[in-house]
């Protein structure tokens, strides 16, 4: 088990912990949930980068990267809509985008292609941490500022768009891989 491994497993195990502290209500408790996720959230691209600069890209850390970021991602959603934050059909289409995409991965995989990660599936990536981190603690700094709007719902529905477009934009370009996979 390499370094780059051991980050994709403790941002596994971070997952439990985030949930942890959220459930037994201590005082800041989504403030420190939301250090544990940023924490948690760190570990995803340092993990890819450690793994490529060493040259130790394993199956194992292909399988495990995606799937502790799901887990972090659709835990925090779930538990923003459990705390009434979100609607639950924002974590829907978010995790349902999640799904599909890790369907039609396994399906192109099973002909021997990989479909990489794209730009816009990074920017999805990025703009769901930085939403689910600005709910979790309140739109802090700038709930001092008195706003009418809310920087994290704002930034949640930058999110939900990404995470649609991304969606699509990985069915158009393997739209010729499913048809050659369906023979």
């Amino acid at each position: 088990m390499n370094l780059a491994n051991r980050l994709t497993l403790a941002r596994i195990i971070l997952v439990p912990v985030f949930l942890l502290i959220l459930s037994i209500k201590v005082k800041y408790g989504q403030y420190i949930a939301a250090g544990v996720f940023i924490l948690a959230a760190s570990t995803d691209g340092l993990d890819g980068y450690i793994a490529r600069k060493r040259n130790q890209v394993t199956r194992l850390g292909k399988f495990m990267d995606p799937l502790a970021d799901k887990l972090m991602v659709s835990a925090a959603l779930i538990s923003l809509v459990e705390l009434r934050m979100i609607s639950a059909w924002v974590a829907f289409i978010i995790i349902a985008r999640e799904f599909a995409v890790t369907g039609l991965r396994a399906v192109v995989a099973a002909d021997g292609v990989v479909i990489s990660a794209s730009w816009l599936g990074k920017i999805k990536t990025v703009s769901q941490i930085i939403a689910i981190v600005f709910l979790f603690i309140h739109d802090f700094p700038f709930n001092l500022l008195k706003l009418n709007v809310s920087i994290g719902r704002l930034a949640m529905g930058v999110a939900v768009f990404f995470t649609v477009w991304s969606g699509l934009d990985y069915f158009r370009r393997a739209r010729h891989l499913l048809k050659t996979s369906q023979k």
